[in-house]
């Protein structure tokens, strides 16, 4: 595996700092600038100002700031309030499983006829965009859940909805205690408690865990869901440690481990299903905090790149696996839930502080840019279950078993689609709450770019605020400006993505003498003051990513977007209660007209192959620049900021199969007789129907 000996060398030393040949000091006048780029942080300084991981754990690479810390501005700003206003501040006045009445969760003793995973996932996103937003309405609705969740907790400790629903995959419960929703709501609770420091939360955990501590090895995590999901509790058990220091919480940590599912297994994952695997596959990556052994860390590469290679060759950071990924269902017209996009987000931002990998938070982008703002309209609400790559319809219909679930799972509606409908809303505030992270030596890391204000402790304690004014990734330009009411010395590190091999830097005004290397960090450590400006240029350029397991089919990238076929898109409404799937998913009450439904059917031709220019492929390519959204949203085909102009040619036989799926790509080069056509491009997180894998049209010249 490519990556072993890399993380066996980085991991086992635990301190080794890793120069890509660039480190110097600039001096000028009483100023010294250390500047050095590191694959990685060194390990062998502990914060003074956040908590990490406490001994014996493995000490975290990145640390994770309270939330509150970061103000989001922006694309990303405006993305957050049109979930506010849309599906995800909403959701609660729609969602049948949201209603109060006769509901396990909000009774306060666990009693109601509902009770499952949708109120937490929920709350796990919309507890936390209340936090970011500091949205007075959310944080009073989210209070009025948590103080019945913490009313609910019983004598023995355990808390929450008593009668578990019986779906068909846990139909052999039996008194088995079914863990994974409390799973989901102890994450609410973490969040309300670094928000808060609520003194209540520290003792409700504990309780809760010294009794999950007494159920029997051969009940606990035996039921599909939390058997899959274990590292999650994993993960809960390790926050609550490194708050408390109670040494039986590592032995129950041992336990959790052992009783969920083999996430290790090094050809095969222990199921398909595609939320278990983007939420899953980093289980062995926790547990190696507590083991040490450098095996469960490889293992957690493993997984992430065992999928890609099967069912993952294709742009935009996930993988194919429309419910479950299947042997010979590989295209790029297969799909991924919002859950799994939204899941795949959350474990690369843990495992970014985990590892300190820029791996991790590249993919995220990915994912964040290019996948998950095409599962949503671009009001936020309304979603479809799944979204794929090459997608060219997007209806009502039933397209199994081209894909892998039966019902209108490519419609945009708000009431349908029970798991996703609540989950998706943790994607973007949990991205907005990592965009900075505090670093093991009192500095803090920009880890994922976008506009907005961090206040953190650096140094000694001391406080700084650091603005950051950026359109990326649809801009290269970053500028980050400093305030403080005194100098202090840090380390302010900069993530470089893997697509940028020529970044340039500059500290107030002057070109620093620092060659920097793609996937690394710059840090630049000295006496900073208040106003200092840091000014980060990423250089886009245009690339091909060429997928050989998939029909030899490419994608167009700019910097950290790749692009899309730009396709007409005809929208078509219809009321969203007609596509019940035989439970109701609204409340009596919602005004269903102010929640329709929305089939995408395409109005222009979609059936095209790239021409590429021999050795200069991207020769006949040009960048197209637009105005900045007066709105401050570039995720629609009406405000996308950038196009690319290309050249292609028409594949007849390339057509809408019979199960009304884009049809399964041809063998590249294809021989094409047609004219050629000038085709426009746009980043595929704009494009709700797209074809983001191209055909290559073979030169005839």
């Amino acid at each position: 595996m490519r990556y072993t000996i890399f993380i066996l060398l980085i991991l086992l030393t635990g301190s080794l700092l890793l120069f890509t040949n660039c480190s110097s000091q600039l001096k000028g006048g009483n100023e010294q600038i250390e500047l050095s780029s590191v694959y990685r942080p060194t390990l062998d300084s502990v914060s003074l100002n956040y908590e990490g991981n406490r001994a014996p754990l493995q000490p975290l690479s990145f640390i994770k700031l309270p939330i509150g810390s970061i103000q989001p501005g922006g694309w990303l700003k405006k993305y957050l309030e049109l979930q506010r206003d849309g599906l995800t501040g909403k959701l609660n006045e729609i969602s049948i499983w949201l209603d109060k009445k006769n509901n396990g969760w909000f009774s306060g003793n666990g009693t109601g006829d509902r009770g499952w995973e949708e109120v937490p996932y929920w709350l796990k996103g919309y507890g936390d965009l209340g936090y970011v937003l500091g949205d007075k309405k959310i944080l009073a609705e989210t209070m009025l859940w948590l103080e019945k969740v913490l009313q609910s907790q019983r004598s023995d400790g355990s808390f929450g909805p008593m009668a578990i629903e019986k779906s068909y995959l846990n139909s052999n419960q039996g008194n088995n205690p079914d863990l994974w929703p409390n799973m989901i709501m102890i994450w609410c609770l973490q969040s309300y408690y670094e928000y808060s420091n609520d003194p209540r939360l520290i003792p409700f955990m504990t309780k809760y865990f010294k009794w999950q501590a007494t159920i029997p090895e051969n009940k606990l995590l035996k039921l599909y869901w939390e058997n899959s999901r274990g590292g999650d509790d994993l993960y809960s058990i390790y926050w609550l440690y490194n708050r408390t220091g109670e040494d039986w919480l590592l032995d129950l940590a041992k336990k959790v481990h052992h009783n969920t599912a083999d996430w290790m297994q090094k050809d095969r994952l222990p199921n398909w299903h595609n939320v278990n695997i983007a939420q899953c596959f980093r289980e062995p990556a926790t547990w190696y905090m507590q083991s040490r052994d450098s095996a469960h860390m490889d293992a957690t590469y493993n997984n992430f790149h065992l999928i890609r290679n099967l069912y993952g060759q294709v742009p935009g950071g996930m993988f194919g696996a429309d419910e479950n990924a299947r042997p010979g269902f590989s295209d790029p017209r297969q799909a991924i839930e919002v859950c799994g996009m939204v899941e795949q987000m959350a474990s690369d931002e843990m495992l970014a502080g985990i590892t300190g990998d820029p791996m991790w938070a590249d993919n995220c982008e990915n994912v964040a840019f290019n996948t998950y703002p095409a599962a949503m309209t671009s009001d936020f609400k309304a979603l479809r279950y799944l979204t794929a790559p090459n997608m060219v319809v997007s209806d009502g219909t039933d397209h199994a078993p081209g894909i892998d679930n039966s019902g209108p799972e490519f419609l945009m509606n708000p009431f349908l689609h029970r798991c996703c409908q609540h989950n998706h809303a943790q994607g973007w505030p949990y991205y907005a709450e990592h965009l900075w992270m505090a670093t093991p030596d009192n500095g803090l890391v920009a880890m994922l770019y976008a506009e907005g204000t961090v206040t953190a402790k650096v140094a000694n304690g001391k406080t700084v605020s650091i603005h950051e004014e950026t359109h990326y990734p649809f801009d290269e330009k970053i500028r980050l400006e400093l305030s403080m009411k005194e100098k202090a010395r840090f380390p302010l590190y900069l993530r470089i993505p893997s697509w940028s091999d020529s970044a340039r830097l500059y500290v107030n005004g002057k070109l620093m003498d620092l060659k920097t290397k793609a996937s690394t960090y710059t840090i630049i450590e000295r006496n900073w003051n208040n106003n200092d400006v840091v000014e980060l240029f990423l250089p886009q350029k245009l690339s091909i990513s060429s997928w050989k397991n998939n029909k030899n089919s490419v994608t167009v990238n700019y910097g950290a977007l790749s692009f899309s076929l730009k396709i007409t898109e005809n929208y078509k409404t219809s009321d969203s209660r007609s596509y019940s799937t035989g439970e109701p998913k609204w409340q009596s009450t919602v005004d269903a007209a102010k929640w329709p439904s929305y089939e995408i059917k395409p109005g222009s031709n979609w059936n095209y192959g790239l021409l590429l220019s021999g050795a200069d492929s991207l020769g006949n390519f040009k960048i197209v620049r637009k105005d900045w959204p007066a709105d401050n949203f570039p995720f629609s085909q009406e405000n996308v900021p950038l196009e690319i102009r290309a050249f292609g040619k028409q594949i007849p036989q390339w057509s809408i199969d019979q199960y009304g799926l884009c049809g399964i790509l041809p063998q590249s080069p294809v021989v094409a007789g047609g004219p050629v056509d000038s085709l426009v491009l746009i980043p595929m997180g704009s494009a709700r129907l797209r074809i983001s894998s191209f055909p290559v049209i073979k030169n005839q010249n």
